[in-house]
């Protein structure tokens, strides 16, 4: 014993009931945590494969031993029944990880990686479909608005209940940085909005009936454009006065539209507001304060985020990190104390789609954050060991020696960390079910 509390066993000495502790790290294992109680064989061959000499344990965290059977006597051999109950023979015991070749041990741990990167891309595809269904939702149901409002809005309803139902049957959710997106930003925009205003909304503790108030609106919030000429829909700068004045409009347009499509008072009032702010600077009607109501305030930030960091001219975009200290050191007077406070809470202070340099000098790229746990997000490592496409997402907030040191700019990393990491030109959340994350250390 080394300290008081521990003890060591060799591989081949494991068993079930045992809390042991890896004395590895990143990317040394394939375990959501490092400490455990083994509760299965194959856990323990997994153990034997990572080539330790002795394992540490916690003996007064572990199950006692089982009560060993009778050896038997001198000169009889062991036996046990075949599988197949036909009486043949067959050996107790079998060899070992320590006693197979190094190749076949390696080979285990390539395949508990493969196994794990293949999660990883299944749960990525899986959010992937989920937004761009319903970016193509979105096309449909704008399109059919003039000829059948009533039938488009029933159709926003159900695909916003199910969005709130799935992540209100989540105890705790993760923000997921998608792949890069080739969809026309009209119909990403909506979904991005939709998507952060309602995880917003449940981190403020709304009501489910508010959620889906929301959700409908912030989905619709700028269906009022497709009244407008494509020289003011599709600009975000430089407006000469007149036209300037013809995109506010906008916003009567879509309550015009929400009114045929029969939506409640509550989803209009808050489309009405998605551009107002709490310091009166907004339009179309200045309103201000307490007179602006909580959806109100949710989507108006939002939106503005959003907008940010997926202009219309992607020139113009600036990074989710820039977004969002921009926000709080300039834009704080705009928008409502309490819902900027959850926002930022929410995103993390490097949010997904953020370039990062962490603490011992290696690059990263944020592509998930649990927001209930905001401050260590999930990152890829640009580790020049291993390939690209083999590289595995890990959790910072497993990793006690490693941090954050500071956000960068996509466009100042070095070429072979550009070409690693590579990060996004348009922006794309989804939200995941928080599960516990990969614990792997890459040596420095």
């Amino acid at each position: 014993m080394i300290d008081p509390g521990y003890d060591f066993v060799t591989p081949e000495q494991l068993r079930i009931g045992l809390y042991v502790e890896l004395e590895l790290g990143w990317l040394s294992h394939p375990f959501p945590k490092g400490s455990f109680k083994i509760s299965s064989a194959r856990q323990i061959e997994t153990i034997q494969g990572l080539g330790l000499k002795r394992v540490r344990y916690l003996p007064a965290r572990s199950d006692p031993p089982p009560v060993a059977e009778p050896e038997p006597p001198p000169g009889q051999e062991a036996y046990a029944a075949a599988p197949d109950g036909s009486g043949a023979t067959a050996s107790l015991t079998a060899p070992t990880d320590a006693q197979l070749p190094a190749d076949e041990t390696d080979l285990r741990m390539r395949r508990a990686s493969a196994a794990l990167l293949a999660a990883q891309r299944e749960n990525l595809a899986y959010c992937d479909q989920q937004f761009d269904a319903a970016m193509q939702h979105s096309r449909r149901m704008v399109e059919q608005i003039p000829s059948q409002p009533v039938e488009s809005a029933s159709e926003c309803k159900a695909l916003v209940d199910n969005l709130v139902g799935e992540m209100l049957g989540q105890s705790e959710s993760s923000i997921r940085l998608l792949s890069e997106s080739t969809g026309d930003r009209a119909w990403m925009h909506p979904v991005n909005v939709t998507v952060l205003s309602l995880l917003l909304g449940k981190a403020m503790s709304m009501p489910a009936l508010e959620l889906r108030d929301l959700g409908v609106a912030a989905f619709l919030h700028d269906v009022g454009k497709t009244q407008l000429p494509d020289r003011v829909r599709l600009s975000d700068a430089n407006f000469a006065p007149a036209d300037h004045r013809m995109y506010q409009s906008h916003v009567v347009h879509g309550i015009v539209l929400a009114t045929r499509m029969q939506l409640s008072v509550n989803v209009q009032a808050t489309i009405g507001q998605h551009h107002e702010m709490m310091d009166g600077s907004g339009f179309p009607n200045r309103t201000r304060g307490d007179a602006l109501g909580l959806p109100g305030r949710v989507l108006a930030l939002v939106n503005r985020y959003e907008n940010m960091c997926n202009p219309i001219r992607p020139s113009s975009a600036i990074t989710p990190h820039e977004a969002l200290s921009l926000i709080f050191a300039q834009m704080k007077t705009r928008f409502d104390n309490g819902v900027l406070a959850a926002f930022i809470r929410m995103m993390g202070v490097y949010p997904p789609g953020s370039v990062v340099q962490l603490s011992d000098g290696r690059y990263a790229l944020v592509v998930s954050v649990n927001s209930a746990r905001p401050l260590k997000p999930r990152v890829i490592v640009h580790e020049p060991a291993i390939p690209k496409d083999e590289a595995l997402i890990v959790d910072l907030e497993h990793m006690t020696t490693t941090g954050i040191r500071r956000s960068i700019r996509p466009d100042l990393l070095p070429r072979a960390s550009m070409d690693y990491l590579s990060p996004r030109a348009r922006i794309c959340y989804f939200f995941e079910r928080a599960a516990e994350p990969v614990r792997s250390e890459i040596p420095a």
